[in-house]
């Protein structure tokens, strides 16, 4: 990877802007996170044309309602909001680094090879189902200053950032699920419905 998490947050953390918030639970987290079925997980979001302070707010009340649910990254439509904002922290243990903030973000490049991982959805909790994605991928966005950023990830880092991204295309990971046994399965257990899922093929 062309650069680490840790050193992407590092750099967000020197701008002096970061969005950085508690990484703990809160007894009412700010905004309410939809579950599969909802209509707001499939509609399309909009680009964020000035990156300002009330984009920042959201970063932390998405961040805050994150935490609370020990999720490690949130898309903007899964808190009913449709503006493309997505918020990522895969290093939960260490309160000092701050995540991820990337607004319009958009893969400019994946590169050939292709892994298979089990993923999970603060949308659609209790589900875990194997997914395949490219294994790297680079991504441009604006940080939370505005700042235009490029990134090269790869691993969890490129995984969360494909998923995340999927759901402002209106898409969800259980889309993608090519295991169509596994699906209804996993799906009937915790009372969800096959109806709610529009698979890719």
């Amino acid at each position: 990877m062309a650069r680490s998490f840790a050193q992407m947050a590092r750099s967000a953390e020197q701008g002096g802007n970061s969005v950085l918030v508690p990484k703990v639970p809160v007894e009412r987290p700010p905004l309410e996170i939809h579950k599969l079925g909802s209509k707001e997980l499939r509609a399309p979001a909009r680009r964020i044309s000035k990156v300002d302070a009330s984009v920042r707010d959201l970063a932390r009340d998405m961040l805050r309602s994150m935490y609370t649910a020990k999720g490690i990254g949130l898309a903007a439509p899964q808190v009913g909001v449709h503006r493309q904002l997505l918020v990522i922290d895969l290093d939960l243990e260490e309160a000092a680094t701050p995540p991820l903030v990337l607004i319009n973000p958009e893969i400019t490049a994946a590169g050939a090879s292709f892994n298979t991982y089990e993923e999970g959805c603060l949308s659609i909790p209790g589900v875990y189902l194997d997914v395949v994605r490219p294994s790297v991928v680079e991504v441009t966005y604006r940080d939370e200053t505005g700042r235009p950023r490029r990134l090269k990830a790869d691993g969890l880092l490129a995984r969360c950032i494909q998923h995340e991204l999927d759901h402002l295309n209106g898409v969800l990971f259980v889309d993608r699920v090519t295991d169509e046994l596994s699906l209804n399965d996993g799906l009937q257990q915790h009372g969800f419905h096959r109806s709610d899922v529009q698979s890719i093929r």
